[in-house]
C-alpha cells in the first residue's frame, strides 16, 4: 500500500487521480492515498514526488493517525489541492529525504522517516491555517479501512474484520458512525464500489465478471446488483458512459 505526496515547487502540472484532473501550481501539494489510479498528463514544474508504504511508516498508532489526519490521505476520494504556507521547509525536506537515500548513511530510514513526518505536520498546518476543520481520526479505524482495502479479493465478512484487529463489530460500527456516518458494513461496501469503478474505468482488458471474482462475488450477477445499488448504474453501463 503505497502513499504519494505530489509537490510542485515551481511551474505547473496536471495529474489525473481516480478519473478527476489536478492542477498543480508553484508552492501546491496533493496526496493520493493507496489504491488510487493516477498518473502525470502535463509537466511543466519543478518539485518532487514522494512515496512510502504504510508498514514503512506506520511504526504505531500516532503514525497511523498522523497520515489520515484532516484527510491527508483520504480513503473516500476527496483528493485536495493544498497551497503550503511554509513552502521552503516542506522543500528543504524532501531534499534531504533524496540525500538520504542517495548516501544511506547511518540509521537513514530513520532519518527519512522523520523527515516525512515533519512533511506531514507542515502540511496539516497549512490545512488548518486556510480554515479547514480539524479532524483526528481513531487509528483503529484507520487500520479497518486499510484491512478492507487489502482484502477485496477475500470477501470478509464485519466479523472477520474484527477479529483480525482484535476488536468488536460493535467497536467498528461505533468508530464508523464518528467517522463517517455510515455502520461499518456500508464503508466496507463503499470501499468495494470504488474499487469496483477503478478497475472498470483502468482496466479495460477485464470483463466484469473478471472484476466481479477480484473483488470477492462468486456470482458476477450479485455484483452486477450490488454496483447498480450503490452507483446508479450497471457495470457495463458505468463502462460505456466512460468510453
Amino acid at each position: 500500500m503505497k502513499y504519494v505526496l505530489v509537490w510542485c515547487q515551481s511551474g505547473s502540472l496536471t495529474l489525473q487521480i481516480d478519473g478527476s484532473d489536478f492542477s498543480l501550481s508553484q508552492r501546491e501539494a496533493i496526496t493520493i492515498t493507496s489504491g488510487q489510479i493516477h498518473f502525470i498528463k502535463k509537466n511543466r514544474a519543478k518539485g518532487y514526488i514522494l512515496e512510502f508504504t504504510y508498514d514503512f511508516f506506520c511504526k504505531d498508532d500516532n503514525d497511523v493517525e498522523l497520515i489520515f489526519e484532516n484527510g491527508l490521505f483520504c480513503h473516500f476520494d476527496d483528493n485536495q489541492i493544498i497551497e503550503l504556507v511554509n513552502h521552503k521547509a516542506v522543500h528543504e525536506q524532501l531534499e534531504l529525504i533524496e540525500k538520504e537515500l542517495h548516501e544511506r548513511p547511518y540509521q537513514y530510514l530513520t532519518s527519512v522517516h522523520s523527515r516525512i513526518e515533519l512533511i506531514l505536520v507542515e502540511i496539516n498546518r497549512s490545512k488548518v491555517a486556510r480554515g479547514d476543520e480539524i479532524w483526528k481520526p481513531d487509528a483503529l479505524f484507520l487500520k479497518f479501512l486499510e484491512l478492507v482495502r487489502a482484502s477485496f479479493d477475500t470477501n470478509q465478512t464485519l466479523a472477520n474484520y474484527a477479529d483480525e484487529l482484535h476488536t468488536s463489530e460493535q467497536k467498528l460500527n461505533e468508530q464508523a458512525k464518528t467517522h463517517t456516518g455510515k455502520t461499518a458494513q456500508m464503508v466496507i461496501y463503499g470501499l468495494i464500489a470504488s474499487e469496483a469503478k477503478r478497475l472498470l474505468t483502468y482496466e479495460p482488458s477485464l470483463s466484469v465478471k473478471e472484476i466481479a471474482f477480484q473483488l470477492g462475488f462468486n456470482d458476477p450477477f450479485y455484483f452486477s446488483n450490488f454496483f447498480k445499488k450503490h452507483i446508479g448504474v450497471s457495470p457495463k453501463a458505468y463502462r460505456e458512459q466512460i468510453d
